[in-house]
């Protein structure tokens, strides 16, 4: 489906229940196939959460998990050790693209048995499940929280618990640290310290319910949204100040484009408070968050300020080579960006053409990034059903601000 959006003057006042975090649910959802008296509440209706479930379900030989690239790490994990059971894991085109290696590659320090069906590095893997035969393991931290988050997870699993050494900077570090509260949730103890994870085995937990936070990189576009919007508000659900969610740092961040963030029970409220524009901090490091750069990057574009964004090498190897993807959409809309393997610097400019057709790459996050800028002008966005990977009911929420839109 493409969509085109109407140029809006201005967003209605209004107040929205936003799907649980992906990110956390899918750290529940392996805990709970390994613990199965952990309930989970606020659940994430994302595509991703989704195929989650259908795989840990699932009693098929090969398993699909799509886009879904957490999936394919968290569960990679998760089969490695389960003891007799053979998987095949794959997934769509660009999940074949995305490298699987250095988590392959610490399995099988583990003695966990993990074979390659095409290209070596990538899905789709064959997994022989069974019980380590070790509780050391090493790895390269700058890549992927991911890789070390799916360890985390299987380990108190293990007859011996789990240590984990990090080799390098580890990047991304807020979610290393969700995980390791959301087993501390569970009755799961461990420790992050000097660059060494240590996770005691635990072969039962009492049973408990756990509330899924809402998505805080979902309340990006929300933020974007209100920055563009003349003196108006929005208020969203449920979150909290202390958050686990690295994209929590939206608060502090968007203060600099106009933006003030009240904490209410379970709620944010955002609003407009300047039109006076701060400039973001010069070299402003998203490595712990880098799913709000696309956000960030288009809310500047549209304020007409400029930016420059650091930490962003992960971005390379996502849905969509992301940096790629953001110059080359901002570029068609009118802007100039400059990119590196990790940075990336947007020019100051005043004009947005008008009737631009956003490619989206199969990248949810291209979809809902660029939505806000019908505050500015219309455009379309292709593929804009993409958004269901994170945040289904993303399009019928922005009506509910006032938002118009029309299938092409």
């Amino acid at each position: 489906m493409n969509l085109k959006l109407e140029h809006i003057s201005n967003i209605r006042n209004n107040t929205l229940q936003i799907t649980g975090s992906k990110s956390e649910t899918n750290r529940l959802l392996i805990l709970q196939a390994l613990y199965p008296n952990i309930s989970i509440e606020n659940v994430s209706n994302s595509d991703d959460s989704e195929l989650m479930q259908k795989a840990l379900q699932s009693e098929e030989l090969v398993v699909d998990i799509h886009h879904a690239g957490t999936a394919m790490r968290f569960l990679t994990a998760y089969f490695a050790v389960k003891e007799g059971r053979e998987t095949v894991l794959t997934g769509s085109k660009r999940m074949k693209e995305r490298p699987v290696k250095i988590l392959v590659e610490a399995l099988q320090q583990l003695g966990c048995e993990i074979s390659y069906e095409n290209e070596h590095g990538y899905p789709p893997i064959r997994i022989q499940g069974k019980q380590p035969n070790t509780n050391h393991v090493a790895l390269q931290a700058n890549v992927s929280s991911q890789y070390i988050s799916a360890l985390m997870l299987i380990a108190p699993s293990l007859p011996d618990g789990l240590e984990i050494v990090l080799e390098g900077k580890v990047t991304s570090v807020p979610y290393i640290n969700m995980t390791l509260s959301l087993l501390k949730d569970v009755g799961i103890e461990g420790t992050f310290q000097n660059n060494k994870i240590t996770i005691g085995s635990y072969q039962g937990v009492i049973s408990k319910s756990v509330v899924v936070e809402s998505d805080w990189s979902s309340a990006s576009y929300f933020y974007s949204i209100v920055a563009l919007s003349n003196d108006r508000s929005v208020t969203i659900g449920s979150y909290k100040k202390e958050s686990y969610q690295g994209d929590s740092s939206l608060s502090e961040i968007y203060k600099y484009l106009g933006v003030e963030t009240t904490f209410g029970k379970n709620t944010i409220t955002l609003k407009k408070v300047s039109d006076s524009v701060l400039a973001l901090p010069e070299g402003l490091d998203l490595s712990n968050s880098p799913d709000i750069a696309q956000t960030i990057a288009v809310t500047c574009f549209g304020l007409g300020v400029g930016c420059y964004l650091t930490g962003l090498h992960t971005l390379k190897i996502k849905e969509t080579d992301r940096l790629e993807a953001l110059k080359t959409e901002i570029e068609k809309l009118g802007g100039q960006v400059h990119i590196t393997e990790d940075t990336l610097r947007l020019e100051p400019s005043d004009t947005i053409s008008k009737d631009v057709s956003i490619a989206t790459y199969n990248d949810h996050r291209m979809a809902m990034a660029f939505a806000p800028l019908a505050l500015k002008t219309s455009l379309f966005i292709e593929d804009a059903n993409v958004v269901s990977k994170s945040y289904p009911d993303f399009w019928l929420d922005l009506k509910k601000l006032g938002f118009e839109d029309s299938n092409v």
